[in-house]
């Protein structure tokens, strides 16, 4: 199959090249614009009970005042607020209300500070639409407005709340997703000038993979729309580096194969088909892997991970079809002048390092294997001091942004849940009116739970059916005390909830609460779901029931190593709580997925030079000297490009471009190359049970002779290869 497509891309390359432009042209004409939502609970399915909650609040007070925005306020010389900064305080509300800005619904002036140093101003905007992009449109007008209607006073203001973090998490994502955009595109130039000393080739994969881009942004927005799936501003950093990253894998894994057969005696054309025929299958192997991991998020039940799933899948399906038919396209169009000025393509290079490396993996397999995965076991243990974060506003830009500075003033200045109380809904079950009398006790039983500050009745609806308690944690919302304490106030409210009635508790602590648990559910369901894909992938390239557990369990050694490691960096290293809760699940995903492709990449290779008739440990040793390049380049732009997300300044991307970069490095640099071709050495031609992957094929010509046509499976790359290995 792979070689009918070499041939017809080969053949037709203009035509491939126009037909990809034309794709481009229409699928960037046509597409939607991408909605954003950064709403936490638009994260979790209706069933959960912090969703059940808010639509009851939306019903029984639709007139009930969550604010989206916060004004704090405090004097320019840091003093006790005066009766004439009250005074500037309240006038301010009313004119900020009279301005009717859009989606701001009531401004009402808040409880001073105790001490008597802070005043708030709350504003309450139109629910149907938090998080959206218009909401934080509108806390920039309100953010400017608030400053200017204080001038002339002695106050200083600042703007926070959901409305102005979601404001500031774009403005930081704009910028992070430029230094991200930027950082990647001259790492991959430098070091493919580097490796190649071309810049045809350094350019060439950065305008191609952009095109890819531009289709698969587009097709995603098609399907985002179509499915109706929740966007998130982080997808698009990630998408960055996933579509310019694996690309350039892709990249990498053909131009390597194309050089050989060139270095081989190969006429130019044919030299592409053939490298397409032997490489094509591994690339597409390697990217169905990704792919499947990719989906299996389908599976999860946060709404941001749903829609990254089938986002990423989309891209590097954009990308494998790319590297199969755009690429050898256009390098078959321009054909061994895209190593230009180089000659060293001409000659194959000695490879000393890496046939070093593969003569001491075919004499000490068992040592190489034994070293590595006491490698990977040692950086393991750092997962048993795992901790998850839940505050996504936080982690997703700096401390120094306006929000931020709000939100860790108000935690001084009031108490630390008071800026996202908890809300404990009690509403009757047959209709009737609920007894008033059992509202004390009930308020005390809230009031006594371990890590509370206060609780009180504060809302009857009109029919006397639900009632409103406000429950005012210790803590801020996202810690990991103000989740159990929320968890606390559950079990009192439901197992104290007077006999026909209901209680449910909303909030963003049970937010928090139920993302958690949506989270654990996602651990036992989208993990063995797409190791288990992952594993069928595998299955059916090397026609094996037994390489595939070994490979998926060393690609798991590498997860728990890359997350081991993320701990001991940021967690004690630099003191933070815990690691953002979504990343195990992106990480798993990353490093099971992509890690998967430098495996995919060696045992094909591994099982090629088998074929040749080489015994287990000289096949894996020769696999090492001639793919061992490929992975090292490929799995050093992949990890740098990755890396490029810590320079977007928050700690959600600082945490994952970390994570997925040293993962990846792991997954390249000690799978790859020192424990899967160890331990293939050290199982033998069992690793292929029940098939024969590695049985040498009958020669179909002479040796050294070409052929057009493979013939019973042996390519022209196979007759080409001498018993020494060279000639490649």
């Amino acid at each position: 199959m792979f070689r009918s497509i070499g041939n017809a891309v080969v053949r037709h390359p203009v035509w491939t090249i126009v037909a990809w432009l034309i794709a481009a042209v229409a699928i960037v004409a046509t597409a939607p614009s991408l909605p954003s939502n950064s709403d936490e609970s638009s994260f979790l399915p209706k069933s959960y009970e912090s969703i059940k909650a808010a639509e009851l609040q939306e019903k029984a007070f639709p007139s009930a005042f969550t604010p989206s925005a916060i004004a704090l306020y405090q004097r320019t010389d840091g003093g006790k607020l005066t009766a004439s900064d009250q005074q500037d305080v309240a006038r301010i509300a009313s004119e900020l209300g009279a301005k009717h800005i859009d989606q701001v619904q009531k401004v009402v002036p808040g409880q001073p500070s105790k001490d008597g140093r802070y005043a708030l101003i709350l504003v309450q905007m139109d629910s149907k639409n938090a998080g959206q992009p218009k909401q934080s449109d509108a806390a920039k007008v309100l953010r400017d407005d608030v400053k200017e209607l204080a001038k002339g006073t002695h106050l200083d203001v600042k703007l926070g709340g959901s409305a102005a973090q979601a404001l500031d998490q774009q403005d930081s994502s704009t910028r992070g997703q430029a230094l991200i955009g930027i950082g990647t595109f001259v790492i991959i130039l430098v070091t493919l000038l580097i490796i190649f000393r071309a810049p045809i080739l350094a350019v060439l994969p950065l305008i191609l993979i952009g095109l890819v881009s531009a289709i698969a942004n587009g097709l995603i927005a098609y399907a985002t729309k179509l499915f109706d799936l929740q966007a998130n501003s982080s997808i698009s950093s990630i998408l960055i580096v996933v579509l310019f990253g694996v690309g350039t894998d892709y990249f990498l894994f053909l131009m390597f194969r194309y050089r050989e057969r060139l270095r081989a005696g190969d006429e130019p054309k044919q030299a592409m088909v053939n490298a397409v025929a032997r490489v094509g299958e591994a690339i597409a192997s390697a990217a169905g892997a990704v792919i499947i991991a990719f989906l299996a998020l389908v599976l999860s039940t946060l709404g941001f991970l749903k829609q990254m799933g089938p986002a990423l899948a989309i891209a590097v399906a954009a990308t494998l079809v790319a590297g199969l038919t755009l690429i050898p396209a256009v390098v078959s169009l321009i054909g061994p002048k895209v190593f230009w000025p180089s000659k060293s393509w001409q000659r194959e290079p000695e490879n000393a390092r890496f046939a070093a490396l593969g003569r001491g993996v075919r004499r000490r397999p068992a040592l190489t294997a034994l070293a590595s995965g006491l490698v990977l076991i040692a950086l393991s243990l750092g997962t048993f001091g795992y901790n998850a974060t839940f505050d996504l506003a936080s982690g997703s830009m700096p401390k120094t942004k306006e929000s931020m500075v709000v939100q860790d003033e108000m935690q001084k200045a009031y108490s630390a849940g008071a800026a996202a109380p908890t809300d404990v809904y009690l509403s009757s079950t047959d209709g009737k009116p609920l007894d008033k009398t059992a509202f004390d006790a009930y308020t005390r039983k809230l009031g006594a739970v371990d890590g509370v500050a206060s609780a009180r009745m504060t809302q009857l609806n009109k029919a006397g059916t639900t009632a409103d308690f406000t429950v005012t944690l210790k803590y801020e919302a996202s810690t990991d005390k103000a989740i159990d304490a929320v968890a606390e106030v559950r079990d009192v409210a439901h197992s104290n909830a007077p006999d026909g009635t209901e209680a449910l508790v909303g909030g963003m602590s049970s937010i928090y609460k139920d993302i958690d648990t949506a989270v654990n559910h996602d651990y036992r369901t989208v993990f063995p779901v797409a190791a288990v894909l992952i594993m069928v992938i595998l299955g059916l390239l090397l026609r094996s029931v037994v390489a595939p557990w070994y490979l998926i369990a060393s690609v798991g050694l590498g997860f728990g190593a890359t997350l081991g490691a993320t701990v001991w960096i940021f967690q004690e290293g630099q003191g933070h709580s815990g690691l953002m809760f979504m990343l195990p699940v992106i990480m798993y995903l990353f490093v099971v997925a992509i890690g998967t492709d430098y495996n995919i990449l060696m045992i094909a290779r591994l099982r090629e030079e088998a074929r040749e008739g080489r015994d287990p440990r000289e096949a894996a040793g020769m696999a090492l000297r001639y793919a061992g390049p490929t992975v090292a380049a490929a799995g050093f732009i992949l990890a740098a490009t990755f890396a490029t997300m810590m320079l977007a300044g928050n700690s959600l991307l600082t945490e994952m471009g970390f994570a997925v970069s040293f993962g990846i490095a792991i997954a390249a640099f000690v799978m790859a190359m020192f424990f899967t071709p160890s331990l293939t050495a050290l199982i033998g031609h069992a690793a292929w049970w029940p098939g024969h992957g590695d049985r040498a094929a009958e020669p179909a010509v002479a040796t050294g002779a070409l052929s057009a046509e493979p013939v019973s499976g042996a390519s022209q790359e196979t007759v080409a290869h001498d018993a020494s290995g060279r000639g490649r």
